[in-house]
Formats: C-alpha cells, sequence, structure tokens
C-alpha cells in the first residue's frame, strides 16, 4: 500500500469497510438463512429474496440522482456520507433482533438501501482522490482490498459459528450464529469506514445556492441527464453497463438462493462462496495492471464472455440436477465449486475497471451528480434481472430456465459495448 497516497488509502479502505455486507448480507449468510426460513409450499423463499432484492434497489435507483446533486455541493458529500452509513448500520441492529420473515426482509431492505446510497458517495470521490492515469489501479485495488479482508475475515467468522457454534463452551445455535454475523457486519462497517471519513477531502464541487438547494438539485440532476445523452461514448457505455452490470448483481445475489433451490448442502455453497472471495483478490488486482496495457473496454469485453460461460454452466448444473435428470447434488456442488472460482476471476475486476471507465469519461467537478446516474443505471438494471429471475421460476418452477435471462442481459450489454467500442476511444494508460 505504499505507492498510494494518504487519500488513496483512505479511499482503498473502505471497500475493506462495506465489503462485510455485500458477502454476509448479500451473497452467503443472511440469503442462505432467509430463503430457508421465507414464503411457503406456493411461495419459495427465493422468490421472496428476489422481490425484496428488486423494491430496495426501485427505491435507490429513484433517489440516486438526488443523491448525486446534493453531494456535488461542497460541504455536503462528507454530510450525506455519515447519514448513510449511521443509518444504514442502525438498520443492521433493527434487522439483527427480528424473527418475523417479512420484518426481515422490510430491515433488509433499508440496510441495504443505505449501504448503496453511501456506495454512490464512496465512487464519487475517486476523482478527488486519485488522478486519470492512476484510476483502473486505485479502483482495482480498492475492490481486491474489500475481497481479502470485508469479505473475508468477517465471513470466516461467520462460518465458523454456523458451523461449530454450538461446539463451544457457551452453545451458540444457528439463529444466534446468524444474528451475531449481522451485527459484526455493521461494526466491520462502521469502524473500518474511519480512514476515509478521516483522510479524504472532497475536492471538486460547486457552491451551495443560497436558496431552494433541493429545486436546484433537482434541475442540476435534470441538466446532468441531458449532457450524458448529448455524450455518445458515455451514453454508450453506461447502456452497456445498465444490462452486463444487472447480470453481475444478480448473479452475486441470486447464487446461493439458486442453489438452495436445487437443494444444494448450505456448508459447501458458503464455502464455493468463501473461494470466490479469496479468488478474486489477486484477480482484482491483475485486472487493474492489465488496464495499463490493454484497452479497458476490451478487458470488460472479455470479462463479459467469462460471465456468459458461468450463466451456460449454471443452466446445465441445474438443468441436470433437476428430477435427477443427469446428476445428483455430488456433481453439482463440484459445478458449483468451479463457477465460484470462475466467478472470482472476473467479480472484482469488471465492477472496478467499470467505475475507473466511468471516471474517466466524466468531468470531476460534477462527479456526484454523474455518479448518480452511474448508481441509477446500475440499480434500476439491478431491478430487472432478480425480477425476471422471479417471474420465470415462478411462471416454470425451474430455477435452471431463470438463468437463461441472465445470459440474456451480459448478451445485450456485450452486443453494444461490441458495436460502439470505437466510439468509446479509451487507450491503456500508464499506472
Amino acid at each position: 500500500m505504499k505507492q498510494f497516497t494518504k487519500e488513496e488509502r483512505g479511499w482503498i479502505m473502505y471497500d475493506w469497510a462495506n465489503s462485510a455486507f455485500a458477502t454476509i448480507m448479500l451473497a452467503a449468510v443472511f440469503p442462505i438463512f432467509f430463503v430457508g426460513i421465507a414464503g411457503g409450499d406456493d411461495t419459495p423463499g427465493s422468490m421472496w429474496w428476489a422481490r425484496g432484492l428488486a423494491v430496495s434497489r426501485l427505491a435507490l435507483g429513484i433517489a440516486a440522482p438526488l443523491i448525486g446533486a446534493i453531494i456535488a455541493y461542497k460541504g455536503y458529500k462528507i454530510r450525506l456520507f455519515v447519514t448513510f452509513i449511521a443509518i444504514g448500520i442502525l438498520a443492521h441492529f433493527f434487522l439483527a433482533f427480528q424473527s418475523s420473515w417479512q420484518l426481515l426482509l422490510i430491515a433488509y431492505i433499508f440496510a441495504n438501501v443505505f449501504w448503496s446510497a453511501a456506495n454512490i458517495v464512496y465512487d464519487s470521490y475517486l476523482p478527488d482522490v486519485t488522478t486519470k492515469d492512476r484510476m483502473d489501479k486505485v479502483s482495482a485495488w480498492g475492490f481486491a482490498m474489500g475481497y481479502i479482508g470485508g469479505s473475508t475475515i468477517p465471513f470466516v467468522i461467520s462460518i465458523f459459528l454456523i458451523l461449530f457454534g454450538e461446539s463451544l463452551p457457551v452453545p451458540i445455535d444457528n439463529m444466534m450464529a446468524v444474528r451475531i454475523s449481522i451485527l459484526m457486519t455493521a461494526l466491520w462497517w462502521g469502524i473500518f469506514s474511519v480512514p476515509m471519513l478521516r483522510d479524504v477531502k472532497h475536492k471538486y464541487g460547486v457552491d451551495v445556492p443560497r436558496k431552494g438547494m433541493i429545486a436546484e438539485a433537482l434541475k442540476k440532476a435534470l441538466d446532468t441527464a441531458k449532457k450524458i445523452f448529448k455524450d455518445k461514448a458515455l451514453l454508450i457505455f453506461i447502456l452497456a453497463y445498465f444490462f452486463y452490470i444487472d447480470g453481475v448483481g444478480t448473479v452475486i445475489g441470486i447464487a446461493t438462493a439458486y442453489g438452495a433451490e436445487l437443494g444444494l448442502g448450505v456448508v459447501g455453497m458458503i464455502g464455493a462462496l468463501f473461494l470466490t472471495q479469496i479468488v478474486a483478490f489477486p484477480f482484482s488486482i491483475l485486472f487493474g495492471r492489465l488496464a495499463s496495457r490493454f484497452s479497458s473496454i476490451n478487458i470488460i469485453i472479455g470479462a463479459i464472455c467469462v460471465y456468459l460461460a458461468i450463466c451456460a454452466m449454471g443452466f446445465i448444473m441445474g438443468f441436470g440436477m433437476e428430477d435427477g435428470r443427469w446428476f445428483g447434488a455430488e456433481v453439482a456442488i463440484i459445478i458449483f465449486w468451479a463457477l465460484a472460482f470462475t466467478v472470482g476471476t472476473v467479480q472484482g475486476g469488471i465492477q472496478a475497471t467499470s467505475r475507473a471507465v466511468y471516471a474517466r469519461l466524466i468531468p470531476p467537478e460534477h462527479s456526484g451528480e454523474y455518479f448518480g446516474f452511474f448508481e441509477i443505471f446500475g440499480r434500476f438494471a439491478a431491478i430487472l434481472g432478480p425480477f425476471l429471475y422471479a417471474v420465470i421460476l415462478g411462471a416454470t418452477r425451474r430455477p435452471s430456465f431463470a438463468i437463461l435471462a441472465i445470459a440474456a442481459l451480459f448478451l445485450v450489454g456485450l452486443v453494444i459495448l461490441i458495436i460502439g467500442k470505437k466510439h468509446l476511444n479509451l487507450r491503456p494508460v500508464s499506472g
């Protein structure tokens, strides 16, 4: 970390802070627990989980442009950042002490919304902490540190409590292990946000209007939208991002629920997701280095192709296991582990590279406004994947068919990037 400035290190450490939520609450521990207790014979738990994801993303998608416009004002970026973190942490404490699955879902939606809102502010700080020629490297290291730290250490503790809690001198059952995991996620988020709050400053911003700040912020959000639609390169990239990042987010959010619907063992799935975090650390850094030698757009295109292969294998795994058609759970869990490894090679890299590409395409003094729309495209897109998954699963009762909808999202994003590649004209940058 010596190659980074104090501001860059502080910014990178927030990925360490917020990644515990991504693993425990979004990808692994909590989804498996929730799917196991929610719904009934007529409505699978994974369908309620997908609906919850869609609602949280819709709420943030609506608010994101206004958030982005407000944080562009001098002094407001840090205020909203602290507010979102505080409310998100409080939502975790409420969540940890609920037993009704309906209240769990409502509390989770609140936690997810404010965690995601804080990420809008976090991403918008990238132009404040580094230069354009270092954005790929800094962004990649953020994801890498998130995977090796926030996505791994709390995750290991959670796995230990779930698997061995009842054997401890003071026995801990699975319900209590999940509650402790939720509280640990909140504390981890709060404690490791301190370097970011202490060391990172808002350098680029606009003056606060003397009156009518909200009305002015809405006007600025509309003006930013018009600028995005007039900028051909930015529009092409964000449209492609809309589709392929929806696929990425849906894979993260649905993976364990998909495995649970197929009847795969909880221990095996959690172990496979732990493998994803370990693999993602070096590959996220590798993506940052590749961006200094090749076009960032080519790197993203390659990652999308890998995700298409992942979806194809996910379909084969599900289709082959349904009704005992080709193989049983023993073979399926091996495929799940192979998929987890493959996801780890691209998951952090595609997100880090996308964030850096977008940051290079926008004016730094308006990063808040533009990242608000970056988030709205990501969040509105992220409604589509879980929604399609839930609809197809509800109609067919076959999780394997629902996976095909995710593949279609990646395919659309890939086509847009390939057709519009000549307009992006992003050259490799020195790191």
